[in-house]
């Protein structure tokens, strides 16, 4: 299978290669401007990419990393997608929805029962690749709320 996943608009490209990670840049991103991972360390930031399936979206004439995704799963059951980041310059350009759709469509082989995620204020985003608001919430419950 080709590194290079889901199309994105002109110029940008969708990858799982963690070689192509740029950490650095990933951790500055969502422990200095992401609401949920405000003051996270980048000891716990490279934890959490060593634990997950990671995308990164590039600029295709630079090879700049200008977005990213994560996702923990099993692979074949659940998935959690989470720490969904699009670098400010590059907002407005579909980007964010892109790269759902690209974690939706990379995961579809897997044949998991539920993909979820939790946003304070991208719903529209992650309804236009699928996504919607859980039937009956009353049903989950979470360890360690904040």
């Amino acid at each position: 299978m080709s590194d290079v996943l889901h199309p994105l608009p002109a110029g940008y490209e969708v990858s799982t290669d963690a070689a192509r990670l740029d950490a650095a840049r990933v951790h500055h991103w969502l422990s200095t401007d992401a609401y949920w991972a405000m003051g996270r360390s980048r000891e716990k930031q490279d934890r959490a990419i060593a634990g997950s399936l990671n995308f990164g979206v590039y600029d295709s004439a630079s090879g700049e990393q200008v977005a990213y995704a994560r996702v923990v799963t099993d692979r074949a059951t659940f998935a959690w997608l989470c720490d969904v980041y699009v670098d400010r310059s590059v907002r407005g350009k579909g980007l964010g929805g892109a790269l759902a759709a690209a974690v939706r469509d990379h995961l579809e082989p897997c044949g998991l029962r539920r993909i979820l995620l939790a946003t304070a204020d991208a719903h529209g985003v992650y309804e236009k690749a699928g996504f919607s608001a859980l039937d009956d919430p009353a049903k989950w419950m979470a360890l360690g709320q904040r």
